[in-house]
C-alpha cells in the first residue's frame, strides 16, 4: 500500500508538473493512493563510497547515481537504452546490488503472490560489460538472492530452490522435496511473511560458498479454501462461469503451524545440512542471517510458540554445532517483533533491541554472548536503527519527544545522546554507507514530505525536495489537528481531529470516530496522511481518532494492558473518545458514528454492541469477527491459544455481542481476501440475520485484503460517506 515517485534530480527543484494547476479536489484526489501520494525518494540505495546514492528515475527507465553533498545526478548505474549484447530487457519493477557492486539483480514481469510476496523474471545486468542474463529460462522465479561477488543467484520456484551460475549459464535445483502445500524450501510460507515481514528465507555466506535456508514443513498446517471469483477488473472477467478453488495453507489460532529446519548447501561439495538447533515442532526462525568479523557466523533465531522467548544462536554452517549467546523473555505478555527485526550483526559483535526496561531500547553485545553496553535509555523508544559509523557513533530514530514524533538521534562513543533534528513531527533518514550523510524524509500533520539532505552532524547539505506544488494542490483539504483525550482510568490517549474543511463552529456536525488499535499499533502520529478520511471531513463530518490502551510506542505496560483480552478495553477506551468528541458544542451527539478496517473493522463490530455504545452507525471493513477465525501467528502472540485462554477468546469475540448492535451497521469484506477471511463476515451477518437484526452489506468481488485492485478505494470511501449520510 505504498507508492512512490522519484527524486529530483538537483536540489531545491521544484516538482512543477503533476500538481501544477489547482483545481477543486475530488474523491480520487483523496482516495486514489496513487493521485493522492507526494512526490517520494523511489528505492534508494546507499553505494559503497559513502558519498553517493543510487535511485530510480522519474521515467522509470535507468538507476541514477547522485551525490550525498549536491543531490545532483553523477552518473547511471543501470539504463535500458544502455544495454549491450543480444538480450535487453525494455522495463524493470525493481533491483538488488550486489556486494561487491558490480553487478545488478533486475526483475519484471511481477505476479503476485500475497501481500508483499511475488513471482518475476530475474535478470542480472554486468556493470563493467553493460550486458545481461536472464537467470533462467525454466519459467519464473521467487525471492531471488546474488551473491556477494555476483556470480550466483539463487531463487525459488515450484518450492524448491535452485541456484543459477552466471559465469557457466547453469541453473541447478539443489532442494528436490518441495511441493506445493507440503514442504516450501527457501520461501517463506503465508504466515511468516505476513507477521513476521520475511520475504524470502535464503542468505549467502560472506565467501559466497554456504547458502542458508529455511524449510518449512506445512504438511500438518491445516488447509484453507474459499471460491475465487474474477473481479471486472481481471482481463477476463466472464472468464470463470465454474468459479476456480482458492486453496492454500493457513493455521488458524489454535492449529499447527508449519514446522521448521535450518538447513545449508556448500557449492563445493553439494551437500544439504541440517543445524543442530533446539527447535521443536511449534517454535518460530522468525530470522537467519549471516555476521562476523568473516561473515561465516549464521545467527538463527528461534522463538517459542507463545512468543514470549527469544533465543539467538551462532551457529557454525559447517559443523552444523550452534551455541547460543542471547536470550530475551517478557513474563507480562508478549515480544514485539519490532524488538528482535532490529538488529544489526556487525564485524565485532551486534546491536539488538529489546523491552526489558519498560521502553524499547538498543544494546550492543560480542559474539560470546556478554552485553557491552546498553546504547540508549529513557522514557522514549528506538523505533529504527540506522547503524553504527568507524568512529563509535550509533544513529537511530526515537520517539524521544513524545510517541507522535519521530526523531533521527545519535549516541556518540561516549554514550552521549543528541537529536539531529528538533522539529516535532517525522522524520525518517536513510544513511550513506559510512554513516557520514542522510537522506532526510521530514512531514508532520500539516507538511506533507520534505527531503533534504544533511550531514552526520546534522548540518543541510541540500534541498531536494519540499512538495511545495503537491501543498498548493491539497491546500484546502481537512487536515489533522492533534490533541490528548483522557479514558475512563484518567489516562491521557493520543488523538486527532479532522474538521471540514469550511469548518464554522457555530455549526453542530456529525462525528465518525476512525479506529485501528491494534496491539503495538499506531494511528495517531504527527506525519502526513491525506487519504479516505479527509475526504470524509471534506464531505461534512468532524473525524476523530484516539490511540487507547493496546497501542504502541508508549510503555510496555500500556501495550501489555490488553494481553489475553483483545477488543476489552481498546472498546472502553474508544468509547471514552467518542463521548469525549460528542461533547465538544460544534458536534452533534445524536449523530455520531464508527469506522474501521482490518482490526479496525473488529472494533467497530465490538463497539457497535458495547452496553451503552453511543453509535447510530458504523462501518466495518474486512473485520475479525472471532479470534478463532484468523491466523495463529499473529493471534496467539497476543491471546495464547483457544485452549489455553478459552475465557479470553469468549470476551475477546465480537459474535458474543451482536444483540447489543442497535445502531445501524455496514458490513464489508473482499470475497477473496487470504488475511481476514471473507468468512469472518459472513458468521457474522448470519448471526444478524438468525437475531433479526437489519444491516447493510457489501461484498467486493475477486478482491484482497486492502481493496488495492482498480478504483475500489475510491469506490469505497464513496460508499461509506454515502451510507453515514444517510443513517446519521
Amino acid at each position: 500500500m505504498r507508492f512512490q515517485k522519484g527524486i529530483m534530480t538537483a536540489c531545491a527543484v521544484a516538482l512543477t508538473t503533476a500538481y501544477a494547476v489547482a483545481s477543486p479536489l475530488t474523491p480520487e484526489d483523496y482516495c486514489d493512493t496513487k493521485r493522492n501520494a507526494p512526490a517520494r525518494i523511489k528505492d534508494i540505495t546507499p553505494l559503497a563510497d559513502g558519498q553517493s546514492y543510487a535511485a530510480i528515475s522519474d521515467d522509470g527507465k535507468s538507476i541514477d547515481i547522485y551525490s550525498y553533498k549536491t543531490g545532483k545526478k553523477t552518473g547511471v548505474l543501470f539504463s535500458i537504452d544502455g544495454q549491450k549484447g543480444e538480450l535487453k530487457i525494455d522495463e524493470f519493477s525493481g533491483y538488488q546490488l550486489s556486494a561487491n557492486g558490480r553487478k545488478l539483480l533486475l526483475w519484471n514481469n511481477v505476479e503476485k503472490i500475497y501481500r508483499h510476496s511475488f513471482t518475476a523474471e530475474y535478470y542480472v545486468y554486468d556493470m563493467m560489460r553493460s550486458t545481461v542474463k536472464r537467470v533462467s529460462s525454466k519459467g519464473p522465479q521467487r525471492g531471488a538472492v546474488i551473491s556477494h561477488d555476483g556470480r550466483f543467484v539463487a531463487y525459488e520456484r515450484g518450492n524448491n530452490i535452485f541456484i543459477s551460475s552466471l559465469d557457466y549459464e547453469t541453473d541447478n535445483q539443489i532442494t528436490t522435496d518441495g511441493e506445493r502445500n507440503k514442504v516450501i524450501n527457501g520461501s517463506p510460507d503465508w504466515g511468516y511473511e505476513e507477521e513476521f515481514g520475511m520475504l524470502n528465507s535464503m542468505c549467502w555466506s560472506a565467501d559466497d560458498n554456504v547458502l542458508a535456508f529455511i524449510r518449512f514443513d506445512e504438511s500438518e498446517v491445516p488447509t484453507y479454501s474459499f471460491d475465487n471469483y474474477r473481479s471486472f477488473c481481471d482481463a477476463d472477467p466472464m472468464g470463470d462461469p465454474y468459479p476456480s478453488a482458492y486453496t492454500y495453507k493457513y493455521p488458524l489460532s489454535g492449529y499447527q503451524t508449519a514446522k521448521v529446519s535450518v538447513n545449508t548447501y556448500d557449492l563445493d561439495n553439494r551437500k544439504i545440512k541440517k543445524m543442530d538447533l533446539p527447535i521443536t515442532a511449534t517454535d518460530y526462525v522468525p530470522l537467519i542471517q549471516f555476521g562476523g568479523a568473516d561473515g561465516m557466523r549464521l545467527m538463527v533465531m528461534v522463538l517459542n510458540h507463545d512468543q514470549t522467548n527469544l533465543r539467538l544462536f551462532d551457529v557454525n554452517p559447517l559443523s552444523t554445532v550452534g551455541k547460543q549467546i542471547y536470550s530475551d523473555t517478557s513474563t507480562d505478555g508478549w515480544l514485539s517483533p519490532t524488538t528482535y527485526q532490529m538488529v544489526d550483526f556487525a564485524t565485532d559483535g551486534f546491536v539488538i533491541a529489546s523491552e526489558k526496561s519498560g521502553y524499547r531500547h538498543l544494546y550492543q553485545y560480542d559474539y560470546s554472548g556478554s552485553m557491552r553496553r546498553q546504547i540508549t535509555k529513557g522514557d522514549f523508544n528506538v523505533t529504527a536503527y540506522y547503524g553504527k559509523d568507524n568512529i563509535g557513533r550509533y544513529f537511530m530514530q526515537t520517539t524521544s519527544l513524545g510517541a507522535v514524533n519521530r526523531n533521527i538521534a545519535m549516541v556518540d562513543a561516549k554514550g552521549i545522546f543528541t537529536l539531529l533534528n528538533k522539529e516535532e513531527g517525522t522524520a525518517s533518514a536513510s544513511f550513506s554507507s559510512d554513516r557520514s550523510y542522510y537522506v532526510q524524509n521530514y512531514s508532520n500533520t500539516q507538511q506533507a514530505p520534505q527531503y533534504r539532505i544533511f550531514s552526520a552532524k546534522g548540518v543541510k547539505m541540500c534541498d531536494l525536495e519540499l512538495n511545495e506544488a503537491y501543498m498548493k494542490r491539497f491546500a484546502s483539504a481537512p487536515k489533522a489537528e492533534l490533541l490528548k483525550v483522557k479514558n475512563d482510568e484518567g489516562e491521557e490517549m493520543d488523538a486527532y481531529i479532522i474538521k471540514p474543511a469550511d469548518f464554522d463552529s457555530s455549526k453542530s456536525y456529525p462525528l465518525m470516530m476512525y479506529q485501528y488499535n491494534g496491539p503495538d499499533s499506531q494511528e495517531v502520529t504527527n506525519s502526513w496522511k491525506m487519504g479516505g478520511n479527509n475526504y470524509i471531513a471534506s464531505e461534512g463530518f468532524v473525524v476523530a481518532a484516539v490511540d487507547g490502551r493496546g497501542t504502541g510506542n508508549r510503555t510496555r505496560k500500556w501495550a501489555y494492558s490488553v494481553y489475553k483480552n483483545l477488543g476489552v478495553l481498546e472498546t472502553v477506551d474508544q468509547l471514552a473518545g467518542a463521548r469525549y468528541f460528542a461533547s465538544l458544542p460544534y458536534v452533534d451527539s445524536a449523530r455520531t458514528s464508527c469506522f474501521g478496517w482490518s482490526y479496525g473493522g473488529y472494533m467497530t463490530l465490538m463497539e457497535m454492541g458495547a452496553k451503552g455504545s453511543p453509535f447510530k452507525a458504523g462501518v466495518a471493513m474486512a473485520p475479525v469477527a472471532d479470534w478463532r477465525w484468523y491466523d495463529a501467528i499473529y493471534t496467539e502472540r497476543y491471546m495464547l491459544t483457544p485452549g489455553q485462554n478459552s475465557p479470553g477468546y469468549q470476551t475477546s469475540s465480537a459474535m458474543g455481542r451482536t444483540a447489543g448492535v442497535n445502531g445501524r451497521l455496514l458490513i464489508m469484506s473482499g470475497t477473496s481476501d487470504d488475511n481476514v477471511h471473507f468468512y469472518n463476515t459472513l458468521k457474522y451477518s448470519s448471526k444478524l440475520n438468525f437475531e433479526g437484526k437489519i444491516f447493510d452489506m457489501m461484498a467486493y468481488t475477486g478482491f484482497e485484503h486492502s481493496l488495492g485492485m482498480c478504483n475500489a478505494r475510491v469506490q469505497f470511501y464513496r460508499k461509506v460517506v454515502d451510507f453515514l449520510k444517510k443513517n446519521l
